[in-house]
């Protein structure tokens, strides 16, 4: 069977990935389109969006972001693509923009630090939220982030689309769910991008275009400095977790989803800033981390220096069976059986550039990522109308997440973690679990998942 059967029997359908835009409007010629915010319009927040726009007949009437120039251009971009061609109203606070009770679906897209808060307050306003990963910087954010997910019975889809990832799909049915690898006991996951910023510009004054208290919101606050907005943040443990918590969560989220896996029951990690010694950059240059899942092993290692293990997969999973090895990424998949006489494969991303076009001139749009996104966004869509659990539902969603915040925490610790998922607390280690929480910078509160 070669690849264009393999989609076209359904596999990606069996997922509840395959619905076309024309169903979805089919879907919803019952009632006005589906009303929708997007919290953070940067980077993936546009990316996000423009995604949705294509795969369904939304309105975006709400726009809301702290720097004025993102949120002006966002305004532009998405009254030329939305059908309406009208202009979203514009909000600098994201508490002003869903005090109007009107959106039925809420996109946030902001920086890490910036997840937890809009997520529960939008879906304490009715509406079904999409919310990029990772979940949140610390642990009780996402616990609370669940909490309120349940609570108000709304529909959360997480940002982690490799789920959604057509040819990861094929890989995990083809290779995985055939048997072809055997008995997998060991994984290893990676990232060798330069992800950290050896720069170190003078402190200056906020341009007068951003409001940099609200940006800054509940995290400590800096001096401001070019090099963090925008997109530089993500060097700043202030505002994120490291590389773990920006590449290792997609990764292990990726295992987690191929090999139907819940929670490690036990994470170490060490490393640290080995190299890049210069710049203002305070995340880890060098870091591994095992995610124990009893009798397998996930293994996580980055480098912002030096060479890649291998240059065709400098950011991915390799699954190690007794009959053969697993090579996946956003880019590529490799299977290689032991069996020399076996069957190799080999898969690569779906693009759409005739059914979408636009996707071949979109500014900073990931074009391998498109179709992903797009799944994900259906699958999202069809969990509203069905109110079922989404692919990356915010309980799956926070569990990678979580994993990843606690390898941090065994780096700064010096020692292993283990995880109880039940009580939703590290085990014989106070000391641990006082750092699951992190102080908030007033006035803002703190979130509790009995709280919320």
């Amino acid at each position: 069977m070669d690849r264009r059967s393999f989609f076209q029997t359904g596999v990606l359908g069996t997922a509840g990935l395959a619905l076309s835009s024309r169903s979805f409007s089919a879907a919803f010629q019952g009632g006005a389109p589906k009303r929708v915010g997007l919290i953070g319009s940067g980077w993936y927040g546009k990316c996000d969006l423009l995604r949705l726009i294509q795969v369904a007949p939304v309105e975006v009437v709400s726009l809301c972001d702290v720097d004025g120039r993102m949120r002006a251009e966002a305004a532009e971009i998405v009254a030329g693509r939305q059908v309406s061609k009208k202009k979203p109203r514009l909000y600098s606070d994201y508490r002003e923009m869903l005090k109007e009770k009107d959106l039925d679906i809420v996109l946030v897209g902001t920086p890490d630090h910036w997840h937890a808060l809009p997520m529960i307050a939008a879906v304490k306003a009715g509406a079904d939220v999409w919310v990029q990963k990772p979940t949140s910087v610390d642990v009780v954010e996402s616990q609370a982030m669940i909490a309120a997910a349940r609570k108000y019975k709304r529909v959360v889809q997480v940002g982690l689309q490799r789920r959604s990832t057509p040819h990861l799909i094929e890989a995990r049915d083809r290779v995985l769910r055939e048997g072809r690898l055997g008995q997998i006991r060991h994984v290893e996951i990676c990232c060798y991008y330069p992800r950290r910023s050896r720069e170190a510009p003078p402190d200056t004054a906020p341009p007068d275009y951003l409001d940099y208290e609200m940006w800054t919101g509940p995290a400590p606050m800096r001096p401001f400095h070019p090099t963090v907005h925008p997109r530089g943040w993500r060097a700043f443990m202030e505002y994120g977790n490291g590389t773990v918590g920006d590449m290792c969560v997609h990764m292990l989220d990726m295992v987690r989803w191929m090999m139907n896996l819940g929670w490690p029951k036990r994470i170490f990690s060490s490393g640290g800033i080995y190299v890049h010694r210069q710049g203002n950059a305070n995340i880890a240059d060098t870091q591994t981390a095992t995610f124990d899942f009893g009798d397998l092993q996930v293994v996580w290692n980055h480098r912002a220096w030096g060479e890649g293990v291998d240059p065709q997969y400098p950011w991915s999973a390799t699954f190690f069976g007794d009959k053969g090895t697993l090579k996946a990424s956003v880019f590529r998949y490799d299977f290689t059986p032991l069996d020399k006489g076996g069957q190799a494969l080999h898969g690569e991303p779906l693009y759409e550039y005739e059914k979408y076009p636009e996707d071949q001139t979109e500014k900073d749009l990931e074009k391998h990522c498109a179709s992903a996104i797009r799944g994900q966004m259906k699958d999202f869509l069809r969990c509203i109308e069905s109110r079922e659990k989404p692919v990356a539902d915010i309980e799956e969603g926070c569990i990678s997440s979580i994993s990843c915040i606690l390898a941090n925490l065994s780096m700064q610790l010096g020692r292993s973690l283990a995880w109880d998922p039940a009580r939703g607390r590290v085990t014989g280690d106070e000391e641990a679990n006082r750092l699951l929480r992190r102080p908030y910078r007033s006035p803002w509160v703190h979130p509790e998942p009995d709280a919320v």
